[in-house]
């Protein structure tokens, strides 16, 4: 635990002391193009945000069911988890990363417009995926821009972006909590939602393209090239993505105890308020000090947070809970991204990035299924733990890792 402190402690001095590894300042190497990136994300993610816990109640109020939320869910998971690779792959063959980012931006916010528009709920099975697919298209080329950044600060570069991120969905959020009380109708709200995501595509228009040698291999010929370390830390966050499964089952755990939503989802704002604060400077130490100690510290809390969640009976534990899975998540999801890039091939970063998402994605299903299966039929506390042993058989194996002791 003390070592847990000491981590926490060095990148809180960080931020106040303004003390980085090369420069004085914690903004050295917040280029615009990384601004225009992390604005692009925060903007996006405000109209995700808006949209997605509304989703369900939209595609009900035009006579769907339970099967076709499934659906509709399912369908955009999927094609998240299957555009990632290809996005990441076609970047490599273009030798350019922008016009895919700007594509990828353009469906999620163009889509969010025309859902506002659906008369039936059949309309959503077009375009939730399609929506959904933007993200797919964009985060491989976008993550590989950043990896063209020098190696010593790809963690604070990756840190901020994802602040950046979960700052939008805090604020999208309470905005769609106060569209409510003001008696928005979904029309408005979605409008709403869609031009403040448009506003995103304008901002990433501006960056600076990164224009690489073109990766000529096939697809399969360009993943079996990938080397030994890249393959260890794609496994190693793998087995990490089937212990993280959807956060909807922590919120249901609170409800547990508090049976109105305000409650829950005030704490579930909480944990992204704690990861929001925490992914920049915590980026900036795995910079200093090595990605493996940052990630095993991660593991560690992670671990923490569902024991602690097992145990939560009151108001001020699940207080507690809810920020150590925030500080778990401030720890691990950037720098599980940045610890990657620093092991692939530059020739096809698309490529080795776009693998990297679509394993965690394709992991993200089995895993809720798993929970869902035990919190319905076994036990509540049963996902907690399914969660903490799958995070706990990570953590050994980065430990054991010895390709990877230099990060």
């Amino acid at each position: 635990m003390g070592y847990i402190l000491t981590i926490l402690k060095m990148a809180i001095g960080d931020v106040i002391d303004g003390k980085s590894r090369d420069r004085k300042s914690i903004f050295y190497g917040i280029t615009t193009t990384i601004f225009l990136l992390g604005l692009a994300s925060f903007l996006n993610d405000i109209g995700s945000e808006m949209i997605t816990p509304l989703l369900p109640l939209f595609i009900t109020s035009l006579g769907g069911g339970g099967l076709l939320v499934g659906l509709i869910g399912g369908l955009g998971d999927s094609i998240v988890s299957f555009s990632k690779i290809f996005s990441g792959y076609y970047s490599d063959r273009m030798g350019r990363r922008k016009p895919i980012v700007v594509t990828g931006y353009a469906f999620s916010s163009f889509a969010k417009i025309l859902m506002a528009f659906a008369t039936s709920a059949w309309h959503l099975v077009l375009l939730r995926p399609v929506e959904r697919m933007g993200k797919g298209i964009r985060e491989p080329p976008r993550d590989a821009i950043v990896a063209k950044y020098r190696k010593h600060l790809r963690g604070k570069l990756y840190g901020f972006i994802r602040s950046m991120d979960r700052a939008g969905a805090i604020l999208g959020s309470v905005l769609v909590l106060w569209f409510l009380t003001m008696n928005f109708s979904y029309k408005k709200i979605f409008l709403i939602a869609g031009f403040v995501a448009v506003i995103s595509v304008i901002a990433i228009m501006f960056i600076k393209d990164v224009k690489t040698r073109k990766f000529r291999q096939g697809l399969w010929s360009g993943l079996k090239d990938l080397p030994r370390e890249f393959r260890t830390v794609l496994w190693i966050s793998t087995v990490f993505a089937i212990a993280d499964f959807n956060y909807a089952f922590y919120i249901l755990k609170a409800q547990d105890y508090f049976p109105t939503i305000f409650i829950p989802v005030a704490l579930y704002v909480l944990s992204n308020v704690v990861f929001a604060t925490l992914a920049w400077p915590l980026g900036t130490l795995s910079d200093r000090i090595g990605r493996k100690k940052v990630l095993i510290a991660g593991y560690f809390l992670f671990i923490l947070s569902a024991v602690s969640f097992m145990h939560s009976t009151n108001l001020a534990w699940f207080a507690v809970s809810f920020s150590i899975y925030g500080m778990s998540y401030a720890l691990l999801i950037s720098n599980q991204v940045a610890f990657a890039s620093d092991f692939a091939p530059r020739k096809e970063l698309g490529t080795a990035m776009g693998t990297f998402q679509t394993f965690i994605a394709i992991a993200a299903l089995p895993s809720s299924l798993m929970a869902g299966y035990l919190w319905q039929y076994v036990g509540h506390n049963y996902a907690f733990i399914f969660g903490a042993f799958f995070a706990f058989i990570a953590m050994v194996m980065l430990i054991f890792s010895r390709n990877l002791d230099g990060n």
